[in-house]
């Protein structure tokens, strides 16, 4: 009789702890049920599903019509469609790395991907999918506007991660090539045990609670402007969702079982001094990726995770204006040598 009810008494809190848990599931919002066509208009990517993404153009320099009067915003030689990292913003993100490209005829677009900055659901992961397809979309979007330039994918931290889960997806993105700076590529497989478990118990019982989105030490950038400018502006997350940290970790597995089966001409940046992204899971993203003469990497032993917005950005801007001009010609500052032997000394 005892026993019995013990293991009525056990069966009834086991029901019970399963509720609660379900109940503190990972939470998502992804795109909706498609209602409209995808659409470009003067601050904002519409998505199929209605959802409203902002869009920031810089158009190249002596651009004399712009996108709010429908038209392309010409002369312009390529175009590059820039993807943020995890927290930030497409103005925070390019609106300063995209001067050296527009000064150099590059007209550059970047939006503020779902669940950041200004679009909607800010500060709820929206699911790798939703951001696999928007990227896609926005990249149909402004092949239409600006037909028979070339057009280029860069995509930095997260933005590399979904860049690369993009272009392995069964509707890729349509570019002529994508730049990866300091991707986001350190998945379940580059931690360890412990630190899986802990997030993933975290996802499944904690998921709203909140932590911050730096540490001591934080230094993504050697530029006090740019971090000025990171803390400034309030659509920045200043803290983070542990179900979104989980999604990321997500993101990054499915990002970096992409690498094998990217087939676009890529070009990698990481920095010696990034302190974000550990060099191990970038250095086995430039193993994995199968067309060594087609995808490379760029080193720059004093560079910082934003290289864009480093001091140093104007060399590394000029490296990635080199390789769009040719990928196959060595790189002005000789980042491409610096990673070969990178590559090389950690094996």
């Amino acid at each position: 009789m005892k026993a019995s009810r013990l293991a009525l008494a056990l069966g009834s809190l086991t029901a019970l702890l399963a509720a609660l848990l379900a109940g503190c599931a990972p939470r998502m919002i992804g795109p909706g049920p498609a209602i409209m066509p995808s659409s470009m208009a003067a601050a904002t990517f519409t998505m199929p599903d209605g959802a409203a993404l902002p869009l920031r153009a810089w158009p190249a320099q002596g651009a004399v019509q712009g996108v709010a009067q429908g038209t392309a915003p010409e002369p312009a030689r390529a175009i590059i469609l820039g993807l943020h990292g995890f927290g930030d913003t497409a103005s925070n993100a390019f609106g300063r790395a995209s001067q050296a490209f527009t000064a150099s005829g590059i007209a550059f677009y970047a939006y503020d991907q779902r669940g950041f900055g200004g679009a909607p659901h800010r500060g709820v992961w929206p699911g790798v999918e939703g951001l696999v397809q928007d990227a896609t979309r926005v990249a149909r979007l402004i092949r239409e506007r600006h037909p028979g330039l070339p057009l280029y994918l860069m995509g930095e931290s997260m933005g590399g991660a979904v860049a690369l889960a993009a272009a392995a997806s069964a509707d890729p993105p349509p570019v002529d090539g994508i730049i990866l700076v300091a991707p986001a590529v350190e998945g379940r497989a580059s931690m360890s045990w412990l630190t899986r478990g802990l997030l993933d118990f975290a996802a499944h019982t904690v998921p709203l609670l909140e932590i911050r989105n730096s540490a001591p030490g934080f230094a993504p950038t050697d530029d006090e402007e740019a971090m000025r400018g990171w803390g400034r502006d309030p659509l920045t997350y200043k803290e983070v969702r542990v179900d979104a940290v989980f999604g990321l970790v997500g993101l990054m597995d499915v990002a970096v079982a992409a690498a094998p089966h990217v087939t676009q001409h890529l070009l990698v940046l990481y920095g010696g001094e990034d302190r974000i992204i550990d060099p191990k899971p970038v250095q086995r993203l430039l193993r994995a990726l199968p067309d060594p003469a087609r995808q490379r990497g760029a080193y720059y032993p004093q560079g910082y995770h934003m290289l864009l917005r480093d001091k140093n950005r104007v060399t590394v801007a000029a490296d990635v204006l080199a390789w769009m001009q040719d990928p196959a010609a060595p790189l002005p500052s000789g980042s491409d040598q610096a990673a070969r032997a990178w590559l090389a000394q950690a094996r």
